[in-house]
């Protein structure tokens, strides 16, 4: 047996129920245009009524007029001076009610109603053609007694025609307001029939139809809640092929895909389970070494800061001694300079050793960069000269907000990093600027300068550019860079500076704030 989806069968109740709904419409439409013409038939009556009414008080007029005329043997001149206005609106009185009847002729639907326009029209006719030969005889030569027989003449035969037409109008006005009433009685009874045949047709549709999908759908709805509850042991019927039917099938398939989707989930998460427990233990195992290993760095860092300290003091007392002693000597002066510095490195090792990021602690304070640059230059003139290259030096009376002693470092270490790659270019410049409220220092050679290629890894640890000569361990410039940046500052590489040749290192530093 042929099963009609459930969209054909809703549409096929809905076009009953339009159907339905356009008939009750077209009868209502029918209805109302009949009740409308009949409306209209019965104003026409109406309005001819009045306008037979005011013709009689016309016409009475007129006789009275004419009646006194004839009495008063008035001459023909002024008889039809007194009575042309009269005339006139009779005449006019007439056209009116004939020009309302010949539209009515035209409008009329049926036989029998045309016949009766046209009886009606020739009445009025005949009254026109009565009043038209009383007018002529009352304005025409005669006796008072002609006169007087053509005014009777008129009056004995005006009144039972208009009589006439009265009742016939009157007649006519009842029989179409029976109509109406005949119609509407007939309207009502037909729109309780439609509206009876409507709301069984809708109950039929809502019980026959929409209420056993309602209990389908919300067999539907517990379904997908015990789902979503991760119940997945659903069982809806599917013995229908409609849309509802292939919906309840697909979801008996679908919790049955979840149910063997939360058994293999089930499994892989006790697997899971399983590895983290071994990943937890091998990853506390491995943390369990790094500890020991920062210990064993920590302790490194003590013992060699230790092992260097002890020779370093010998050193710096003994350059002291020389350099006090009868005849000192400017070596021990430079002795003693560089072993103070090799002791601040050692004690910046035991601050690594003993933090616990394993990072330099900074100590910024406003530095003079003239200062800072002269001493710079000095500690690296002897390794200039040796070199054979020409240090240019351009300070500027500024002040920066920096760690001074670290800040040096960098700045030497750029210039030994020109003094080992760029000798061929035998001159380098040193100079500080100011530039939108940062402080500009410039380290340039002349040297081969740096590869594109290579100017992007220079600031990585370990990596080394320049002419290719491998020297060191590619640590400085790294360095440099993490101590720069972090006092809020930058440093950049420009290369080649003019002619395919040179470097320059620019590193920019707040301004000690006034």
């Amino acid at each position: 047996m042929r099963t009609f989806s459930l969209k054909a069968r809703l549409g096929l109740a809905s076009a009953a129920l339009g159907l339905a709904a356009l008939l009750a419409a077209g009868l209502l439409v029918a209805g109302m245009a009949q009740v409308s013409t009949r409306l209209d038939e019965a104003l026409g009556a109406e309005r001819r009524l009045q306008g037979y009414a005011a013709l009689s008080t016309q016409v009475s007029t007129f006789l009275v007029v004419a009646t006194e005329m004839v009495q008063t043997d008035t001459l023909a001149e002024t008889r039809a001076a007194r009575t042309d206005d009269l005339a006139e609106t009779v005449r006019q009185s007439f056209a009116h009610l004939r020009a309302g009847l010949d539209s009515e002729v035209t409008q009329a639907q049926g036989l029998d109603a045309q016949s009766r326009r046209a009886t009606q029209s020739l009445a009025i006719a005949r009254m026109e053609a009565l009043f038209r030969s009383s007018l002529s005889g009352l304005l025409g030569a005669g006796d008072k007694a002609r006169l007087r027989a053509h005014l009777d003449t008129f009056a004995a035969g005006f009144e039972p025609l208009l009589g006439d037409a009265v009742k016939e109008e009157t007649r006519l006005r009842a029989d179409i307001l029976g109509g109406i009433d005949r119609l509407r009685h007939r309207l009502t009874l037909l729109a309780l029939a439609i509206g009876a045949a409507a709301l069984l047709l809708a109950l039929g549709v809502y019980f026959g139809l929409v209420r056993p999908q309602f209990a389908r759908l919300d067999a539907l709805l517990g379904a997908a809640r015990r789902i979503k509850a991760e119940d997945f042991d659903v069982a809806l019927p599917e013995g229908r092929a409609d849309e509802i039917g292939r919906l309840a099938a697909e979801t008996n398939r679908m919790a049955r895909a979840l149910a063997a989707r939360a058994e293999a989930v089930a499994q892989d998460r006790a697997d899971l389970n399983d590895t983290i427990a071994a990943r937890t233990a091998a990853l506390s195992a491995a943390n369990t070494r790094l500890e020991r290993a920062d210990e064993d760095r920590r302790r490194f860092f003590a013992d060699i800061s230790h092992e260097l300290r002890t020779p370093l003091t010998v050193i710096l007392m003994e350059a002291q001694l020389g350099r006090q002693g009868a005849e000192p000597l400017p070596s021990f002066a430079t002795i003693e300079t560089r072993a103070q510095r090799l002791n601040r490195r050692i004690d910046d090792l035991l601050r690594v050793a003993r933090s616990e990021t394993g990072q330099l602690a900074l100590d910024p304070a406003p530095v003079d960069l003239a200062v800072l640059l002269a001493e710079v230059a000095a500690e690296t003139k002897a390794e200039l000269a040796s070199a054979g290259m020409t240090l240019t030096l351009s300070p500027a009376p500024l002040s920066v907000m920096a760690d001074r002693n670290w800040l040096r470092q960098v700045l030497v270490g750029l210039l030994r990093n020109a003094i080992r790659h760029a000798r061929s270019g035998g001159a380098v410049t040193l100079s500080a600027t100011a530039s939108g409220g940062m402080a500009q220092i410039e380290v340039s050679d002349l040297g081969p300068g740096i590869a594109p290629q290579d100017q992007a890894r220079i600031w990585d640890r370990f990596a080394q550019g320049g002419s290719g000569n491998a020297q060191g361990f590619g640590l400085g410039l790294a360095l440099a860079a993490w101590v720069i940046e972090a006092q809020g500052g930058t440093i950049s590489v420009t290369s080649p500076v003019a002619d395919g040749r040179g470097t320059r290192i620019t590193t920019r530093l707040p301004l000690t704030p006034r």
